[in-house]
């Protein structure tokens, strides 16, 4: 991004802004809160964007006076953030079957998903831990923009009450309660205390059991009441209602494999930091299979076939 527009009224166009590189460096920060405030890396990389457009929109001078830009664009980026989710919420009404977070495929294989495109080191833009995982990020999505923002910038980014405040337009008391509330709603979202190579072996048995097409073996690795959702966003195909129950859930996915193109593979990939399934076709992704895993049995599976959420996934 360059700075000329915005210094040409200072008379320091040709200068080089020597605290670029500084209010760069705020990026990938930006990123991981807006990931989290969106559930949605695209939204996320346009907030950011938006936020910087509003930086240097500003005349040198102004933004000379900033004490703290890190403080400044975290503010900005946030209410950029809180805009989109109360839009967002509108737009979600219209969506096609059930709108699920964008997921992000794990260190070393992330795809700018242009064509061309480097491969980019997900590090780099958001930092994969507990708060990003899906459970984690669909319950988000029951919450108001406000007790998003709220929980998200004072729990996991440690922002004060105060801070938090400013940016929402409530008293810190207000905000305080927002996230209490928001803190009941995914204390049941936390990951389980599952040893992560006891989850990927339940997600590894359950892809050996679904290539079988073994009924029985998949009921056995599902919780009884179980539920698999599902997001094509009307752009691919999947079914449009969540499926509950394990029989049931066990039934679709046999029927699945039985119609697996001969081109389709199934993998086993980290996705949101969690053990996941993808379906690879024809080099590319084209689904992501996210698990919730207590113990030794499945609660919930998440599949995303919106392509538009994939572009982020490598590409062969």
């Amino acid at each position: 991004m360059t700075t000329g527009a915005a210094d040409e009224g200072d008379g320091a166009d040709d200068r080089p802004d020597p605290g670029l590189d500084v209010i760069m460096s705020e990026r990938r920060q930006l990123i991981n809160v807006a990931y989290r405030l969106l559930g949605s890396l695209a939204e996320a990389e346009d907030a950011v964007q938006e936020t910087y457009a509003r930086w240097y929109a500003m005349p040198q001078r102004q933004r000379d006076a900033i004490e703290s830009p890190g403080a400044w664009l975290t503010t900005v980026a946030s209410r950029v953030c809180l805009n989109l989710l109360s839009s967002a919420r509108v737009r979600r009404e219209t969506y096609v079957g059930d709108w699920l977070p964008e997921p992000l495929p794990e260190r070393g294989e992330w795809s700018t998903g242009r064509p061309g495109g480097a491969a980019v080191d997900p590090a780099d833009r958001v930092t994969l831990d507990e708060s990003v995982n899906l459970a984690f990020l669909v319950v988000l999505e029951a919450m108001t923009p406000a007790e998003r923002v709220a929980f998200i910038l004072h729990d996991v980014f440690c922002h004060s009450f105060a801070e938090v405040a400013e940016i929402v337009g409530r008293t810190p008391a207000a905000c305080r309660q927002l996230a209490s509330s928001a803190r009941r709603r995914v204390r049941d979202a936390r990951p389980s205390a599952t040893p992560a190579a006891q989850r990927a072996a339940v997600v590894r048995d359950f892809k050996q059991a679904w290539e079988a097409k073994d009924i029985e073996a998949l009921i056995a690795l599902l919780d009884p009441e179980a539920t698999a959702t599902a997001d094509g966003g009307g752009l691919a195909l999947t079914f449009l209602h969540p499926i509950e129950g394990a029989e049931q859930i066990a039934q679709a996915w046999t029927e699945i494999a039985r119609r697996k193109p001969a081109t389709m593979t199934f993998l086993e990939r980290t996705v949101n930091g969690q053990p996941g399934l993808v379906a690879e076709q024809d080099g590319a992704t084209v689904t992501v299979f996210a698990f919730d895993v207590a113990a030794d049995r499945i609660k919930h599976i998440w599949v995303v076939r919106n392509p538009e959420k994939l572009r982020g996934w490598p590409t062969a």
